[in-house]
């Protein structure tokens, strides 16, 4: 696996990590700021994996043709 694939790889787990701990906040008992806050960032972090996960296919699939 080439080194820029691992990094995208290591940044999903740890936004994946991130958005967690926001989801947490958004399960328990309802605090409104709280709530608020943790919505946005929750939707924030969600964009940054879904771009991540896009950059991880297009490696996926630039890698091998790399080679030839």
């Amino acid at each position: 696996m080439s080194e820029r694939l691992e990094n995208l790889k290591k940044a999903r787990d740890r936004m994946i990590d991130d958005r967690d701990a926001h989801a947490k906040v958004l399960a328990a008992p309802f605090d409104r700021d709280k709530a608020e806050r943790a919505r946005f960032k929750f939707i924030e972090i969600q964009a940054l994996i879904d771009a991540l996960d896009r950059a991880i296919m297009g490696e996926d699939v630039i890698s091998p043709a790399k080679g030839t």
